[in-house]
């Protein structure tokens, strides 16, 4: 259950955003700090984020171990009176299996809360210094994935679907597949539409590789990209498309009341 005010926690899971150590955020970082012990994915986190963590703290790296293993050792500590952290790359609240661990936790009666993370795509977005909604062009970001060796995907999400809509896509968990999913989404946006790929947001080995859904599949594997990226697909992602296009909030036209202050 997601713990009740006054109740103390003892497990909480983390967004560790996308990979620099400073972007964590102030909470995650007084967590981490206190933490006697902390899981986290080897596979995205490295020693800069873990350098918040006491020297003393027990350190459990997740990337080998399935579900239940995982759970066991947020139940162990919470039941040894032991504060535990469980990091999350990016935001919890996608692509980091908190509901399974969560509900398993509900199961024994472990409170949990959550901390919020900087989420890949909004990192990808800052590195580009991209707004990926623009005024009449597009106000939507998908956030999804496609099916490789992972979870199936609904009937009723397939990129095709999504295509259709023309909204920026982010696609997460799909830098092995770029090719067949930049040929299927041409028929809609186009093979000239905008398509970038952003590697190891804010970590060391950043890479961003920008280009066309005609191109892009031949830049990715070129450099070898297997992991830890990001697919940005939209018009949105092109500077011409936002000429003449702008927000109604802040047009000099809008009628606006006047505050007592103004007066």
């Amino acid at each position: 259950m997601v713990a009740q005010k006054g109740r103390t926690v003892t497990v909480h899971f983390v967004g560790a955003g996308p990979g620099a150590a400073d972007l964590l955020t102030l909470r995650a970082v007084k967590l981490l700090e206190r933490a006697d012990v902390c899981l986290y994915p080897g596979t995205y986190i490295d020693e800069h984020v873990l350098s918040h963590c006491r020297d003393d703290a027990v350190l459990v790296d997740t990337r080998d171990l399935d579900l239940d293993q995982i759970v066991a050792h947020l139940a162990d500590a919470h039941h040894t009176g032991r504060d535990v952290v469980r990091l999350c790359s990016g935001d919890p609240s996608v692509y980091s299996a908190l509901a399974e661990q969560s509900s398993r936790l509900d199961e024994r009666g472990v409170p949990w809360d959550v901390t919020p993370g900087v989420p890949a795509y909004a990192a990808a977005a800052a590195l580009l210094g991209k707004e990926l909604t623009v005024p009449l062009l597009s106000q939507s970001v998908v956030l999804t994935r496609t099916r490789a060796r992972s979870t199936a995907m609904p009937e009723t999400e397939s990129l095709a679907a999504f295509a259709r809509t023309r909204a920026t896509l982010v696609l997460h968990l799909a830098i092995t597949r770029i090719r067949h999913l930049a040929a299927e989404l041409v028929p809609e946006y186009g093979p000239g539409c905008p398509a970038v790929v952003v590697a190891n947001a804010s970590q060391p080995a950043e890479l961003i590789l920008t280009g066309t859904l005609f191109d892009i599949a031949d830049q990715v594997e070129a450099h070898g990209l297997r992991q830890a990226a990001v697919i940005l697909v939209g018009p949105a992602l092109d500077p011409e498309a936002r000429r003449g296009r702008e927000s109604y909030l802040y047009d000099p036209r809008r009628e606006r009341r006047r505050t007592a202050r103004e007066d």
